[in-house]
């Protein structure tokens, strides 16, 4: 009687934990199904910015490529605008973001509820990297042709200044009143080292 007792415990058991394994398998289904529906939402909406916001990406100058315009795929789809900035959903999958990373940490551009405010900035956005890369561009030609004539054309050496005559010849003169002081102090000085030596010699400097 008492392995018999233990057999139905054992199979109590077995039927309990198989039963929690189907409630938690149903549970994790159910949660799947909620995480895709909310990137399938999260992804319809963004797409339908995106189609509000095709005439703006058709007008983008065909050589600027540093643009994306593309939704991506994944737990949390974005609507890509660059490669630092993008628009995603919030977790109500009512309130768009549109998000840009910086420096100093990553920041909301625009955020609402509504499509059209949103979009709008993302056009101001877009239209402020237009404008941008034009400049650069036009401020790079502007120095490439300024170095050019720079290059060409040599900056024209300063004039020599006239000299007065009668300064030329104050000059003159002092610079040979300053030779003619160096030849004294030469000769005083050769006189002193020597004097020992001209006194062996004979030479008297005295009366």
């Amino acid at each position: 009687m008492k392995d018999a007792g233990e057999n139905i415990t054992q199979i109590d058991q077995s039927r309990k934990l198989s039963d929690a394994i189907r409630d938690v398998k149903n549970a994790f289904a159910d949660r799947d199904d909620v995480v895709i529906d909310m990137r399938e939402a999260h992804r319809m909406r963004l797409e339908l910015l995106a189609a509000e916001l095709a005439p703006i990406f058709a007008d983008v100058p065909a050589d600027m490529d540093n643009f994306d315009f593309a939704v991506s795929s994944g737990l949390q789809p974005r609507l890509w605008i660059d490669a630092v900035s993008h628009v995603a959903m919030g977790r109500d999958r009512r309130t768009y973001r549109f998000l840009r990373d910086t420096r100093i940490g990553r920041v909301v551009l625009a955020e609402s509820t509504e499509m059209k405010p949103v979009a709008d900035q993302v056009m101001r956005y877009v239209a402020e990297r237009v404008v941008e890369r034009q400049r650069m561009m036009e401020g790079g030609v502007e120095q490439a042709v300024a170095g050019l004539k720079r290059a060409l054309v040599p900056e024209a050496e300063p004039p020599l200044r006239s000299v007065p005559r009668g300064k030329r010849w104050s000059a003159f003169l002092s610079g040979l009143g300053l030779i003619a002081a160096g030849a004294l102090v030469g000769l005083a000085v050769s006189i002193v080292l020597f004097w020992d030596r001209l006194v062996a010699m004979g030479l008297s400097f005295g009366p």
